[in-house]
């Protein structure tokens, strides 16, 4: 089965349709159909195609600078076992950024036991160029 992202969706717009085929047969490639790729990266699995932009676990590097994930589940038609063998994504970080805040609170009753805590998640906003199946 191939799965395409529709085109009038927009480059990154919230609502994702996807246009599936059926069965493969070389030239069932409909025009205005955007090739996608399922990536796995900081242990969360994206869906991704040319010129989204994703945030993603911290990625070390400065804005500007490329990143190419290897670790690609599927390209267009093709599914990996685990992964697609010579498949990559290129993209580059947009910019480094920090989740919300997140607050812990944990309390024992009866125990005048509470305790505090807050979370903010190291972020990285990445553009998608392309996707090397």
């Amino acid at each position: 089965m191939r799965i395409f992202r529709a085109s009038s969706a927009g480059p990154a717009g919230p609502p994702r349709s996807f246009v599936f085929f059926g069965v493969f047969r070389p030239g069932n490639l409909k025009p205005g159909v955007i090739m996608i790729a399922v990536i796995r990266t900081g242990g969360k699995q994206y869906t991704v195609a040319a010129d989204d932009q994703l945030t993603v676990e911290k990625i070390d590097g400065e804005a500007g600078a490329k990143v190419e994930f290897t670790d690609v589940l599927m390209v267009g038609d093709k599914i990996g076992a685990p992964t697609v063998a010579g498949a990559k994504v290129v993209g580059s970080i947009v910019k480094q950024a920090r989740g919300e805040h997140v607050i812990i609170f944990k309390k024992r009753r009866r125990q005048n036991s509470r305790r505090k805590n807050g979370h903010r998640q190291d972020l990285t906003v990445v553009k998608i160029e392309q996707i090397v199946a």
